[in-house]
């Protein structure tokens, strides 16, 4: 987890304690459990005497829990709050479930949808049953952006001054690995044109393949991305191209129809200005 920027750390309205602060509630992730400051120092990247304060002020306000026979911590039921808070809040997870129901039962793939943490796309709806074994993830659960189906999609439903920031942020977290990625990102931007989908075939995890599509609305929120995925064996690459990415995006656009979402016509019109200028924006000043 990286601190605030210089850009952000010279920015007087910014509060630096507050950030972090909530840099050590986003520490915990699902399924862990029990987190001692020396584990949280060492994902925030904060000194372990500012985490040792900030998890005392936490204990202290009631968004963790201590556990003094491990020396360790918990999220408290305060903090879970804001989380189903804001899950509560959005409606697309919501009307977007009997889809994702329908396509996980035609499929036999997980079906979720998510929206951007960071370097990452963070999942507030799943649809999942016996036959997607292999597939573990849950609301909460993150998938890095540059690699997978979701993540890819997303990226492609950007306004160009925010994808172009996005992708600046993804080169400097990923360094040496970056170039490769990239490649994949400008590979999505054209499938998103020609077919509207993106696809991640073994490029996360080796036996996971899925399928991406973005959701715009026009109310200002989001975007927010929908992937179907399933191991390698069952989604062979072919079948991902014929059948699950253009049965995700009529999913997707029958969602925006129930939203109220963004027209066809406009959503045809995206898709040619990306064609034009997807690859070449992808580079640009990322070199």
């Amino acid at each position: 987890m990286k601190r605030p920027g210089k850009k952000v750390a010279t920015d007087r309205n910014f509060v630096v304690a507050l950030s972090r602060g909530l840099d050590v509630l986003r520490a915990f992730h699902p399924n862990d459990g029990l987190l001692g400051n020396q584990e949280i120092a060492a994902r925030t990247n904060l000194p372990r005497p500012t985490v040792s304060r900030l998890t005392y002020t936490l204990t202290k306000l009631g968004y963790l829990t201590p556990v003094p026979r491990f020396e360790k911590y918990q999220l408290a039921p305060s903090a879970m709050a804001l989380g189903y808070a804001a899950l509560a809040n959005l409606g697309v997870r919501h009307l977007s479930e009997p889809f994702r129901e329908e396509v996980m039962r035609e499929t036999g793939g997980a079906v979720a949808v998510g929206g951007r943490d960071r370097t990452s796309m963070i999942y507030f709806g799943q649809s999942r049953n016996g036959l997607t074994l292999g597939v573990q993830l849950d609301v909460g659960s993150r998938i890095p952006i540059a690699t997978t189906a979701m993540g890819r999609a997303y990226i492609w439903a950007l306004p160009d001054d925010e994808r172009a920031a996005l992708l600046r942020e993804l080169r400097e977290h990923y360094g040496s690995r970056w170039s490769r990625m990239r490649d994949g990102i400008e590979r999505s931007g054209e499938m998103i044109a020609r077919h509207g989908f993106a696809l991640s075939v073994g490029e996360w995890q080796d036996d996971v393949h899925a399928a991406g599509v973005a959701l715009k609305l026009n109310d200002g929120t989001g975007p927010y991305a929908f992937n179907c995925g399933a191991p390698a064996f069952r989604f062979t690459e072919e079948r991902l191209r014929n059948d699950i990415g253009p049965r995700l995006v009529a999913m997707v656009r029958n969602i925006e129809a129930a939203l109220g979402g963004a027209a066809p016509q406009q959503k045809k019109q995206e898709a040619k200005k990306i064609k034009s200028g997807g690859k070449a924006r992808v580079v640009e000043g990322i070199e």
